[in-house]
């Protein structure tokens, strides 16, 4: 544990030295958001499971589902490709850091910048859209750090098959995006034709959304999807150990 605080507070001071890497874990999401509250800010949900439910209500809790997967989709895979193209990852194995203590301070500091994402996202969608606060603030947390354990593991995964941080980066995108438009961020599941809910329950962005937004909007802890989430992180954990490379 010295040694995954230790990492923890390096990662962080080099992060405050460079917050540039981060704009795209802020910046897209809280540019998106405000798109989709300029558009649908005063709009209810017509049909489906969550009828009634105001669309903003919806977007922000989902919009900090989507904060995580960009710090695990991009953000952490293309920073620890590039440590092993520099040699960086070579070094801390020579020093005796172990895979386990690289994912568990790689979590620390996911879990910092998250939560940094969250804080905007909430703030400007109550203050601007009138977004309502979390009803079940403890339940929602409780997702929010399955969910950043699971794009970790997802992150570190990635990082470990990618060749080259620009791989990592085209692969991140490539997936990013395709769950921004099917996991309902960038539209609400009851407005997408079942073909693409199908693709967005294959992936773990959907799980994530369900379980960050059923307890924000009153209607208690999602355990399935909370279970599916912490099974993906699992399952990602388990693999990104077998297969990460340190060189």
């Amino acid at each position: 544990m010295p040694i995954v605080f230790k990492m923890t507070w390096i990662e962080i001071k080099l992060l405050a030295r460079e917050p540039v890497t981060l704009v795209f874990s802020f910046a897209l999401p809280v540019l998106v958001l405000v798109v989709l509250g300029g558009i649908f800010g005063d709009q209810t949900m017509e049909r489906g499971a969550y009828q009634g439910v105001k669309m903003m209500d919806w977007y922000v809790p989902s919009f900090i589902a989507l904060v995580i997967a960009s710090i695990g989709m991009i953000s952490l895979p293309v920073h620890l490709s590039s440590y092993r193209e520099r040699g960086v990852l070579r070094r801390f194995r020579a020093s005796g850091v172990t895979e386990a203590a690289l994912l568990g301070s790689q979590l620390l500091v996911s879990l910092s910048i998250a939560l940094v994402g969250a804080a905007a996202i909430t703030i400007l969608g109550i203050f601007a859209y009138g977004a309502q606060a979390a009803v079940a603030p403890a339940e929602v947390a409780l997702s929010y750090v399955v969910s950043t354990f699971a794009f970790v593991a997802i992150g570190v995964l990635l990082a470990s098959l990618a060749p080259t941080a620009r791989a990592a980066q085209s692969v991140g995108l490539l997936l990013w995006f395709v769950m921004l438009f099917v996991s309902g961020t960038s539209a609400p599941l009851d407005l997408l034709p079942p073909w693409m809910v199908t693709v967005g329950k294959a992936l773990p962005l959907y799980h994530s959304v369900l379980a960050v937004v059923d307890p924000w909007i009153g209607r208690g802890m999602n355990w399935t999807q909370l279970l599916i989430v912490a099974g993906i992180g699992a399952v990602a954990t388990v693999l990104s150990l077998r297969l990460f490379r340190w060189e």
